[in-house]
């Protein structure tokens, strides 16, 4: 199978058209329609519909988009170990949603720098639909996220929940009425719950969807919001920020998903994500 031709297919499949697709490429139009000709005669089959609209994928096409990923990122992995420098002999490529590299993202990491001197490690910041996609396209090997879907040959290892603590730069802080309150958006559930419990507290005035701007935002300018307690916990030794001990404590479960197929060789693996589990870095 050509490579290029499947490489070409995605790309039309990321982009909607044909058009479109020769700009990512870098390519004329012919070359790429000429391209997705050379695959659908290779297989026999007719992988995409042409509308003036765009693209989408026949049944035909749906079966080998799965594969034509999986293909994409070993060939990419290939590559990319191919050419490591002497005394490397394999590489790691992690995958972490930016609110989880504190705690477990970063103990992850380090176990496998520390522990693995032989290989190269390679980590990538994505949100939860990025850290899918590049999973299950084997453009990394194993994410950290708070979403659990899989495709194929993935396992899915629960770690202990995050904890979510009311935290304030000031040690007696109203818990519902804190004018310098500040909002910070850890998904739906948390909302959901949160809103149950402050339903009568009003809306803050200041919000961030990130934990560690919201952090900054504390030490800076002072106020209480919500934040994991593995990010927190240095500032509460250091005195800058003080636990709420009397608001809800909410959780956020998280998850470790491996690439089977890239992990078959990593003896080092099970004892990691054990250690993660009793360490409970969230």
């Amino acid at each position: 199978m050509n490579l290029t031709a499947l490489q070409t297919f995605l790309a039309i499949v990321d982009t909607g058209n044909l058009v479109r697709a020769s700009q990512k490429l870098h390519v004329t139009q012919s070359t790429v329609t000429a391209r997705l000709k050379t695959l659908e005669d290779e297989l026999g089959q007719q992988l995409l519909n042409r509308q003036k609209s765009g693209t989408t994928l026949t049944p035909a096409g749906t079966k080998l988009l799965r594969y034509a990923r999986v293909i994409n990122g070993l060939w990419r992995q290939a590559r990319y170990e191919t050419g490591l420098p002497a005394g490397l002999s394999s590489v790691c490529t992690f995958g972490c949603d930016r609110e989880l590299w504190h705690g477990p993202g970063r103990a992850f990491f380090d176990g496998v720098v520390s522990g693995h001197p032989e290989m190269a490690v390679s980590v990538h910041q994505g949100n939860a639909r990025d850290l899918e996609e590049w999973l299950g396209s084997g453009r990394v090997d194993v994410i950290l996220s708070y979403e659990t879907v899989t495709h194929g040959a993935q396992t899915v290892h629960a770690l202990p929940a995050e904890e979510l603590v009311l935290y304030s730069d000031r040690a007696v802080t109203p818990i519902k009425a804190d004018p310098s309150y500040v909002f910070v958006d850890h998904g739906e559930d948390f909302r959901r719950s949160h809103g149950e419990s402050y339903h009568d507290a009003g809306i803050a005035r200041i919000s961030f969807d990130s934990s560690w701007w919201a952090l900054q935002f504390l030490l800076d300018r002072g106020g209480s919001a919500y934040l994991p307690r593995a990010l927190a916990a240095p500032h509460i030794s250091a005195g800058d920020l003080f636990e709420m001990v009397e608001a809800p404590v909410y959780t956020r479960k998280k998850y470790l998903i491996v690439n089977d197929t890239a992990a078959q060789n990593w003896e080092w693996f099970a004892p990691l994500v054990a250690r993660l589990g009793e360490n409970n870095p969230g």
